[in-house]
């Protein structure tokens, strides 16, 4: 559980974790700090506001009690298996066999389906998965990672260059170097303003 004085650190954070591809929004739930590993998902205010949003990305309606400790656990042991398919992957190199396996065992347990409803005027086709809220979030990160690791654009996937931060991005800009330029892109001007005067003394 983390620390009153963590809270801060999560809410500058959060926007971030918003901001990218769903898997690397859910690989970026896990924070390495300075002062230890802090999981997003264990907090229940801030797991709920970060899957809040991304339920609605996904399309899967639900309140917010609904993100409770069973919803933490299946997205923790589908984390390990994005994180452990996209370091490779975005290196051009083959993800493991079973992190693969494990995606795909996601995809088959809450398994999707289209649909036919009438929405007034006309006759729209929709996409529903069956299954609880945890197996079907599983399944639609699952799908979103499937869906990066097969496109060109896993290749251009970075970890922010904060010698401190671990959190992925994806670089549409090639020239973007930061998670954030307000958070890492100041420390890493200031740590260079630091050494450049250090050195001066």
């Amino acid at each position: 559980m983390p620390t009153i004085s963590r809270m801060p650190v999560l809410g500058a954070i959060l926007p971030v974790l918003l901001s990218e591809p769903l898997p690397l929004n859910l690989v970026n739930t896990r924070l390495h700090l300075s002062d230890g590993d802090l999981d997003l998902l264990d907090h229940g205010p801030h797991r709920t506001e970060w899957l809040t949003a991304e339920a609605e990305r996904l399309g899967i309606v639900a309140g917010a009690s609904a993100f409770d400790d069973e919803v933490a656990g299946a997205l923790k042991a589908l984390r390990e298996h994005v994180a452990a398919a996209v370091e490779p992957a975005r290196q051009g190199k083959r993800p493991p066999p079973r992190s693969l396996a494990g995606l795909n065992e996601a995809l088959r347990a809450a398994p999707a389906a289209p649909q036919a409803r009438w929405d007034g005027s006309s006759v729209v086709a929709t996409t529903e998965r069956a299954g609880s809220l945890a197996t079907r979030l599983a399944a639609g990160f699952a799908e979103a990672t499937v869906a990066l690791l097969a496109d060109p654009a896993i290749r251009k996937v970075r970890r922010c260059d904060a010698p401190a931060c671990w959190i992925l991005f994806l670089a549409r800009n090639p020239k973007r170097r930061w998670c954030t330029p307000s958070i890492c892109g100041n420390r890493a001007r200031v740590a260079r303003y630091y050494l450049r005067h250090k050195t001066d003394t």
